[in-house]
C-alpha cells in the first residue's frame, strides 16, 4: 500500500510497552516486513476474548491471503480512553494471549512469523479516524479487490 506517509514507529508489537505511542486517535497498520510465503500456525496463540477461540481454519487464512502485499491489518482508535496507545496495547496483548478485547484482526496471530510484524501509526482528529480507516481500507480493496488481509469487514 503507497499511501503511508506520515505514519510513525514501525516497530514490532513486543516494542509497544517502551515506545512513545500517542495517546490521541489515529488510524495504524500492521505490516509484515517479508515478501516470503507465509506459514500459518494450526492454532492461535491469541487470547480468548468472551470464551471464543480465535483460531481460523488454515485454509481460510490461505485464502484470505493477499499476494504481494505487506500491509496485513488497517485499523482505528478513538479519542478518550481508546486512544493509539491503550488500542495498539489491547492488540498487543490480546496477541500474546491475554483476554483482552481486540479480536478484530486476530488473523494476524497465526503467522508464524508474527513476532515479526510492525506497526505504524497516525494521527488525525477524532472526527477523522472512521473517516480515514474507511478511505484506506476503500483503496486498498480497489488497488487489490478485498481487504487486508486480517480485516474482516469495513
Amino acid at each position: 500500500m503507497d499511501a503511508l506517509t506520515g505514519f510513525a514507529g514501525w516497530i514490532p508489537f513486543a516494542e509497544l510497552p517502551s515506545a512513545d505511542v500517542p495517546r490521541d486517535p489515529g488510524v495504524y497498520v500492521v505490516v509484515r516486513p517479508s515478501d516470503a510465503p507465509p506459514v500459518f500456525l494450526d492454532v492461535s496463540p491469541a487470547g480468548h476474548w468472551k470464551g471464543k477461540d480465535p483460531t481460523v481454519p488454515v485454509a481460510e487464512l490461505e485464502r484470505r491471503w493477499v499476494a504481494g502485499e505487506r500491509v496485513v491489518y488497517i485499523g482505528k482508535a478513538g479519542a478518550g480512553r481508546r486512544g493509539l496507545r491503550k488500542r495498539l496495547d489491547e492488540y498487543r496483548r490480546y496477541g500474546a494471549g491475554e483476554r483482552v478485547g481486540h479480536s478484530g484482526g486476530r488473523r494476524i496471530w497465526q503467522l508464524a512469523d508474527h513476532g515479526d510484524l510492525l506497526v505504524a501509526w497516525c494521527e488525525t482528529a477524532d472526527d477523522d479516524a472512521a473517516p480515514t480507516e474507511s478511505s484506506m481500507l476503500a483503496a486498498f480493496a480497489a488497488q487489490h479487490g478485498r481487504l487486508p488481509f486480517a480485516n474482516m469487514r469495513r
